[in-house]
């Protein structure tokens, strides 16, 4: 018989999630992440990527298994069930997403990388427009692109930010990323490109004196960026967990039948 996988109990710091977990600690048994096979978080969406960013960052990467104590949810399980955490997560379905490397170059020549697991956006700081130009594989697509902002979107997060820019939604399988720009004035015909999850994206700011602009990798952002590129990260794949019928890629695709 298996033996029902060691759980990590993780929540955010709102009444709500610490009242779940409260609760689910006295009902059941927990290890410390050191000792777990997968880690329960209770939370929102964005405490979720949070933790998925804090496992990044220390190099132990377990799979997740969100139950939402939020607003949206679109990352978490529902938190009700009749079954105990350890059987739902020993059910749930496993859902593979790699991440997006930003490293992006500031004024001062110095490099920073983070990673992202819904998009990577460039943003004017300024009311300023900013100035970009846009490279694919080496190859520059769009010369001066004057825009608020753009987006490169992993199919999992391309029901975030990236549909509030009217992008595409992805299917989570499609292997594909969007790249959205965001109120974008010159050229007023240009909407974007859905591109291979294996190729490259360059973009370098044009006039960062007079039209600074940010770089946002999720929820960690540089100022003052002379140019950025994205890549995907596939050896860095995080791995979500959902209840049977429940699955990211199901979500994504019922999201294009929202009205």
């Amino acid at each position: 018989m298996n033996q029902p996988p060691r759980l990590a109990l993780l929540a955010s710091d709102t009444p709500r999630a610490q009242e779940a977990a409260e609760a689910y600690r006295a009902k059941e048994s927990f290890v410390s992440p050191a000792e777990a096979e997968a880690v329960v978080v209770l939370g929102g969406d964005g405490f979720m990527l949070q933790t998925l960013h804090n496992m990044l960052d220390t190099g132990r990467v377990l799979p997740a298994y969100g139950i939402n104590q939020g607003t949206i949810g679109f990352l978490m399980n529902h938190p009700r069930g009749n079954r105990t955490l350890a059987e739902r997560v020993g059910r749930a379905r496993r859902i593979a997403v790699a991440p997006l490397e930003m490293t992006a170059t500031t004024g001062s020549g110095k490099q920073e990388s983070f990673y992202a697991i819904n998009e990577v956006s460039l943003l004017r700081e300024t009311r300023q427009t900013a100035r970009l130009e846009v490279s694919v594989n080496g190859k520059v697509r769009v010369p001066d692109l004057a825009c608020d902002g753009i987006l490169v979107a992993t199919p999992a997060g391309s029901t975030a930010y990236n549909l509030s820019a009217n992008g595409p939604i992805l299917p989570l399988g499609s292997n594909m990323l969007a790249l959205t720009p965001i109120s974008p004035f010159r050229p007023r015909r240009w909407r974007g490109a859905i591109l291979p999850d294996h190729y490259e994206i360059d973009f370098r700011v044009l006039d960062p004196i007079k039209r600074p602009v940010a770089a946002v990798a999720d929820q960690k952002e540089l100022r003052d960026i002379q140019a950025v590129k994205v890549r995907t990260a596939p050896d860095q794949a995080l791995t979500l967990l959902f209840d049977p019928g429940k699955s990211l890629e199901e979500r994504i695709f019922a999201e294009q039948f929202q009205f």
